[in-house]
């Protein structure tokens, strides 16, 4: 029997959103089509009745990821209001040790400089809207000056949070995201 056109889209949606968290945690290379068909309670058979081609779910995984983070992270709607405590929340041990539902740029960028066009477009529109979210929160700067400094903190947060992935020692992985927050939030 035939899935009607709305769970179809359903199904798709569940495929992005499990597609999504496994890149995110396990990596683009390190994922399979069956892993991430298998996340979303479906078989491998199935995924080339939604998608072209695992470039084709990894951007658009990528943008749902993005989205995900933006609201998580830098939301108008967030309890936490005002880029300090963004940035606290952006740089904290919790999101470090969560890749599967944080930052996608942080999560897989040296992955995602490799991937096709499409990809890469997909994640520099991710890097853009969250240098205009911070870009946004600079209150009475220039705009101009609230873009160079919404450039170089965007850059630092998800480098900060990449290496603090990265390195073994706690204690300087802590430090990694201790002393990029103060270096934001005092500049």
């Amino acid at each position: 029997m035939r899935k009607s056109k709305q769970e179809a889209a359903a199904t798709r949606q569940r495929i992005i959103k499990a597609a999504a968290a496994a890149f995110r945690k396990n990596g683009i290379a390190g994922t399979g089509l069956s892993d991430l068909m298998a996340a979303a309670g479906l078989t491998h058979g199935g995924f080339y009745r939604h998608f072209d081609s695992k470039d084709q779910i990894v951007a658009e995984a990528c943008a749902a990821a993005t989205e995900s983070a933006i609201a998580a992270f830098f939301s108008t709607k967030s309890p936490q209001r005002g880029l300090k405590a963004r940035i606290a929340k952006y740089l904290s041990p919790a999101h470090r040790d969560d890749p599967s539902a944080g930052c996608p740029l942080a999560a897989l960028g040296s992955e995602l400089a490799r991937c096709d066009e499409k990809t890469r477009a997909a994640a520099t529109q991710a890097f853009l809207e969250l240098v205009d979210i911070i870009a946004a929160e600079s209150g009475k700067t220039r705009p101009d000056v609230a873009r160079r400094r919404a450039l170089v903190a965007a850059s630092t947060m998800i480098g900060a949070l990449m290496m603090s992935r990265i390195v073994t020692d706690s204690e300087l992985s802590a430090g990694i995201l201790r002393e990029a927050e103060k270096q934001l939030v005092n500049s």
